[in-house]
């Protein structure tokens, strides 16, 4: 029997929730039309994505790896990148048919995670998943700026764009790889023992 904390609060789970609601800011600030903008919204971007690096990195220095981390993490991501393409979309920095796939591909990873985890499995991030995530904030990163300086960074900012999507699609190949191989794994049910702790227990499925 495996007894293990299965929810639990802690700072790198603290800032994965701060990036959730950051996201709305980022949103309102790149929406509106105010002076700076673009400054106001690519600082706003770095500092949610920061806390993408720093919430896995205490978690792992702290030892603090809970499966809650594991699902807020990948959520908090596919929040935080769809609303900023959406929004790029608007601004017409980017083209509505690139942005569908990219989020698109997030919206199927976050199905099939829902469906591992519904059968007791967690599906973490992998490499494919975090390189994903590196070029898709560097992307929009550049194509805020390109709303001001479109001449300098709009073209660079396309090009990324399609690297995004081309790395987006082989990620979501690597996930549905996984996927399958869980699907293929024993059902996990979670019991509750107590209010702070649960019983893994594996059911032939």
């Amino acid at each position: 029997m495996l007894i293990t904390r299965y929810l639990i609060m802690n700072l790198p789970n603290a800032l994965t929730l701060s990036r959730i609601f950051l996201t709305p800011l980022l949103v309102v600030v790149l929406l509106t039309r105010i002076d700076g903008k673009e400054i106001y919204g690519a600082l706003i971007f770095v500092v949610a994505a920061l806390t993408d690096y720093f919430d896995g990195y205490f978690a792992r220095k702290r030892n603090q790896v809970t499966a809650l981390g594991k699902l807020l993490d990948p959520i908090a991501d596919k929040l935080l990148v769809s609303s900023a393409f959406i929004s790029l979309v608007e601004l017409k920095l980017a083209p509505a048919w690139m942005v569908v796939i990219i989020v698109g591909r997030e919206f199927a990873v976050s199905g099939m995670r829902s469906i591992a985890a519904s059968f007791g499995h967690v599906m973490p991030a992998n490499w494919f998943g975090k390189t994903k995530m590196v070029v898709q904030i560097f992307t929009i990163l550049v194509l805020i700026i390109a709303d001001t300086y479109k001449e300098h960074w709009l073209l660079f900012g396309r090009f990324l764009l399609w690297v995004t999507m081309v790395v987006s699609l082989i990620s979501a190949v690597s996930y549905l790889i996984t996927f399958m191989k869980l699907r293929r794994q024993p059902r996990i049910v979670w019991k509750e023992e107590n209010e702070q702790e649960a019983r893994k227990e594996k059911v032939v499925s």
